[in-house]
């Protein structure tokens, strides 16, 4: 390994750990859940009464979590920091009538979630993952994590024209799985699911299932200076918003309420109830200032001195097509996180919010670089103009510039996701 080489190797094989352990958003909300907890957190229920204890508090909503710590001296106007996120990726999620096939082959019939990269789902040895629910509403955790799934390619002596005009993938007739020989059989993909989770298949009456590849991830590299891996985009941001929340909370005193929001649905839009665009984020600041004996004036005054940073990946300049980016802006792996700028609002980030990123950055000693799109290239935007939209709070977009986005695998560098925990922990300690 180089001599230059200086990441928190621990928090990286830790990022490896989570990344594996958390193929759906279920499973990261399970894992984050099971972190605070040993950080001395505690669950409280959406449908209890809330009190006015200080310490640290989480709420879990299907694939969404919102985590919060109140220090010792808080009042009902105190501002928040808030780590934005998301729990979702791109990928194949099972249809309601999954069992199907043709012409001697047993496949499930899945829908392609978000702005999925078709052809890395390919040749890819694919597990199963998501919930089952019960006829009695509980919820159980699937994870089929070894090889029972795969979309195979045409072979080349078929379609002798893919190297020179492209791959050509119909969505709906090219990406349905495989998972074994002979004719569909009702009920089989839903039977074989329960027997995985120790339940009746009689009594699953509704899944939220999706394929993952089972690959582990890696570092990579002469140096080992990069890391290879599945859900990057944005299980990073989540996982460093952990390591950034349950440190801050361990500090002697804190001008700040810190909090952690990961949504699910951003990779389709966020208009869900446990997306950006919904209610859940709101209501748990109102409530959380309510429960302390504040009023709508003193919830006004605590958002009117909230900041959000939306952590989200970004692009890396890529080496074979460094023309596709803008040329006075190329992100490089290990050079620290990246704040997004878009003046037409796509990223939330503007002169104030970028002081804020760059004062956290400076007191973490961690460096960080600037990315903005090519003005001939559409650019994607987060969770953060929504955020700073819905709730009215200053809201910054960063990240980490990752290769890949939106593969079934993406490449980081491994310098980077320490850096940005360590950016996002001087952030919430204010």
């Amino acid at each position: 390994m180089s001599s230059a080489h200086r990441f928190d190797r621990g928090h990286t094989d830790d990022l490896m750990t989570f990344l594996a352990a958390s193929p759906s958003p279920y499973h990261a909300v399970a894992n984050t859940a099971e972190r605070l907890e040993k950080a001395g957190f505690r669950q409280v229920a959406e449908t209890d009464a809330w009190d006015a204890s200080t310490g640290g508090k989480y709420v879990t909503r299907g694939g969404a979590i919102i985590a919060w710590y109140v220090p010792d001296g808080a009042t009902t106007a105190t501002p928040f920091r808030i780590i934005g996120a998301h729990t979702d990726s791109p990928n194949l999620r099972v249809k309601p009538l999954p069992d199907t096939g043709s012409h001697g082959w047993r496949q499930i019939a899945v829908e392609l979630y978000g702005g999925t990269l078709l052809n890395t789902w390919l040749d890819r040895d694919l597990g199963l993952s998501g919930r089952i629910t019960l006829r009695d509403g509980s919820h159980h955790l699937v994870n089929v994590d070894r090889p029972l799934l795969r979309v195979p390619q045409l072979a080349v002596h078929l379609d002798r024209s893919v190297n020179s005009e492209g791959l050509k993938l119909d969505k709906q007739r090219h990406m349905t799985p495989i998972w074994g020989l002979g004719d569909p059989d009702e009920g089989d993909l839903i039977r074989f699911v329960a027997e995985e989770a120790g339940v009746a298949a009689g009594d699953v009456t509704g899944w939220d299932l999706m394929v993952h590849s089972v690959e582990a991830p890696a570092y990579l590299g002469r140096d080992q200076e990069l890391l290879a891996g599945p859900r990057m985009d944005n299980l990073l941001s989540v996982h460093a918003g952990i390591a950034a929340l349950t440190t801050a909370c361990a500090s002697a005193s804190l001008p700040y309420i810190p909090v952690l929001a990961a949504f699910d649905h951003e990779e389709n839009g966020s208009q869900s109830d446990t997306g950006a665009e919904g209610p859940l984020l709101g209501n748990v600041l109102e409530r959380s200032v309510f429960a302390r004996g504040g009023s709508f004036e003193d919830k006004s005054r605590a958002f009117a001195g909230t900041v959000c940073l939306s952590s989200d990946t970004g692009h890396a300049v890529h080496p074979n097509y460094s023309e596709r980016h803008d040329p006075g802006h190329h992100p490089m792996p290990n050079g620290g996180p990246i704040l997004k700028v878009n003046v037409n609002q796509r990223y939330a980030t503007d002169g104030s919010g970028r002081a804020v990123f760059a004062a956290a950055a400076e007191r973490a000693g961690v460096p960080w670089q600037h990315f903005v799109s090519n003005n001939a290239m559409p650019c994607g935007t987060t969770i953060g103009p929504i955020t700073a939209a819905r709730h009215g709070i200053t809201t910054v977009d960063i990240g980490v510039a990752i290769l890949s986005m939106h593969s079934a695998r993406e490449l980081c560098g491994a310098d980077d996701p320490h850096l940005l925990a360590s950016a996002l922990t001087a952030f919430l300690e204010g």
